[in-house]
């Protein structure tokens, strides 16, 4: 899934042990009683929804819904960001103060979660994460790129946009003042993974408004505009493109060939930043919701891979390979069977695993979310340096950039991590569930959203999806590239390892084309921490689902526990693991009444 600059979009800290789990839907709907616990259940209420208002005006933040366009681009001065800080500081200790044991069993759950996430906020605040608004894979430029592509419905919404596009020098212009402070105490990503990363910037200042992104929204108006007001908005439209989009990347272009890239630090362990071992331990703890260090997770990276070579073999021998791993990889890597012959084709292939999906996920998954996903190619401008798919509400992004790279043996998988049921299966679960208050359906925990999706890699076994036996090995070539990403981003942040030595490590353990490690492994350098989250997450849940499993024996409905699963929204993987022992001890009752349909 696409990043945010605002990390708390893609990853929150973990604060503490988990509580136990109860049944929140049941506990909010029961109206309050004048007791201590209501007291305090209001309290946390009112001091949640008013920081959660103030946080949502303060970033900005919009959603991909009709009418929910941001309403303008934050401020992102130090003065603002010193505010944020003292804001969340003070919001935390008046949450923290607030007894536990004096809020019922569902609200105890949100006070951790809640804490957890101010927490993330506070931590990145204090290392100044601001400084660094760009990285190998996504940028503050790139996630305003987004918003011309989207469709707009009503004269409020483009009368919006182009106000925002107007924004565009105010906020550039901050923005380049924060990375030249980073430049300055050696706060970048790496320059070695900066290469290119300007195209995408030349993509909208070297050309004519109307040949950029942000005029697509005005190609094709809703017919309820009528023609002339349409004509008024497509030339205000035109004018803030050139007059306010165009200069603020021309501005942002100079800065970044003339001075940043070549600037950006020469080194790429998370460690070498300032103060990098606290900053390194932070960002395991952020992404992986886990107290572990460098050195447990590289260990239990070299042992998971280890079972995952094992599982490889044996399908090798299914697909009868005469030969051994490494000529089996180079024989996927370059046989033309294995790859589309032309964009369309991959997108084609993709659609049709999707269907495949939905036609059989309600075995295996009861309450289903309401919102549907298109599937449509990675814009050209990012492609080059793209992931090979993202997915979330609504979409399902495929990268049909240089096609001897996109193996057909792991577009099953793919599919299944990042559309139904993966990424743009949950996420829109959890934010349709009315349950849960609105700073737990609008955020997004990397160890619970990207453990989840892998998951469904694997769930993909059960469910039939897998034709051949090299689909079921770009399955375990997937799970052998996460749990590798566990090896590799502790190597290179915590133990020095060269570029090369990374790249090598995927080439020699994965299926993945030399294209995919390039592109991942500047991924991993310029992204400390994240690449984490994966393999950790995916442990939990089928950890979990191995206990409730031997625990429950027949009673154990699958459907019950994916919907247990997903009700949670995105949480902490403690509270996950909480939450299936009360799977447990409650018999495998799951959350909705038809789990057993």
């Amino acid at each position: 899934m696409s990043t945010s600059v605002f990390r708390l979009a893609t990853a929150i800290l973990l604060a503490g042990a988990a509580l136990p789990c109860h049944a929140q839907a049941a506990t909010r709907a029961a109206a309050p009683s004048p007791d201590a616990g209501a007291t305090a259940d209001a309290r946390f209420k009112a001091i949640t929804d008013k920081e959660w208002a103030w946080r949502s005006e303060q970033l900005g933040e919009d959603d991909d819904g009709p009418g929910h366009l941001r309403a303008h681009l934050p401020d992102v001065t130090p003065k603002a960001q010193a505010a944020r800080l003292a804001y969340w500081q003070d919001v935390r200790k008046q949450v923290a103060e607030i007894p536990a044991d004096q809020l019922s069993p569902a609200v105890r759950i949100d006070q951790q979660v809640y804490l957890v996430q101010i927490d993330a906020l506070i931590a990145q605040q204090q290392f100044r994460e601001w400084e660094k608004p760009l990285n190998s894979d996504s940028s503050f430029w790139s996630d305003l790129a987004s918003v011309g592509r989207r469709t707009f419905s009503s004269e409020d919404e483009y009368r919006r946009y182009i106000a925002l596009m107007n924004e565009f020098p105010r906020y550039f212009h901050d923005q380049i003042a924060n990375m030249q402070a980073g430049l300055a105490r050696g706060f970048t990503s790496p320059h070695v993974t900066l290469y290119g990363r300007d195209d995408s910037i030349a993509s909208v200042a070297d050309k004519a408004a109307e040949d950029t992104a942000y005029f697509e929204p005005f190609k094709a108006m809703p017919a309820t505009i009528p023609a002339a007001t349409q004509a008024e908005l497509r030339e205000a439209g035109l004018k803030a493109i050139r007059e306010s989009v165009i200069p603020a990347h021309k501005e942002l272009l100079a800065y970044v060939r003339g001075k940043y890239i070549p600037g950006a630090r020469k080194t790429l362990a998370a460690e070498a930043l300032p103060d990098g071992k606290a900053y390194y331990r932070s960002v395991i703890k952020e992404y992986a919701t886990t107290d572990m260090s460098p050195e447990q997770i590289h260990q239990l990276g070299l042992s998971e891979m280890a079972k995952i070579r094992a599982e490889m073999l044996e399908t090798m021998k299914e697909a009868k390979f005469d030969g051994d791993l490494p000529a089996f990889l180079e024989f996927l890597r370059t046989d033309p069977q294995f790859y589309a012959k032309t964009p369309q084709d991959l997108l084609d292939r993709a659609a049709w695993t999707a269907k495949e999906v939905d036609r059989k996920v309600g075995r295996f998954i009861g309450h289903l979310p309401r919102q549907r996903f298109g599937i449509i190619p990675v814009p050209a401008d990012i492609a080059p340096f793209y992931t090979a798919g993202r997915g979330g509400p609504g979409v399902y992004l495929v990268n049909t950039y240089d096609m001897p790279s996109r193996p057909l043996y792991s577009l099953p998988a793919l599919t299944l991590h990042e559309s139904a049921p993966g990424h743009a299966f949950q996420m829109p679960v959890a934010a349709e569930n009315k349950d849960q208050p609105d700073f737990r359906r609008g955020t997004y925990i990397s160890a619970f959203g990207e453990g989840w999706a892998l998951y469904c890699e694997r769930l993909g076994t059960e469910m039939g999806i897998y034709q051949t036996p090299y689909e079921k090995f770009g399955m375990l070539s997937y799970q052998a590239w996460r749990a590798a990403r566990l090896v590799v981003d502790t190597g290179v942040h915590h133990y020095g390892w060269t570029r090369e030595r990374a790249q090598q490590y995927l080439y020699d353990n994965t299926a993945l084309s030399n294209h995919e490690i390039e592109t991942e492994v500047d991924r991993y350098i310029a992204w400390p921490g994240q690449a984490l989250s994966y393999y950790l997450g995916e442990m939990a849940i089928m950890d979990g689902r191995h206990k409730a499993e031997a625990a429950l024996g027949p009673k154990f409905n699958i459907r019950a526990f994916h919907d247990t699963v997903l009700a949670l929204g995105s949480v902490p993987l403690p509270v996950l693991s909480a939450r299936i022992d009360q799977f447990i001890a409650e018999g495998g009752k799951g959350p909705y009444p038809d789990e057993e349909s």
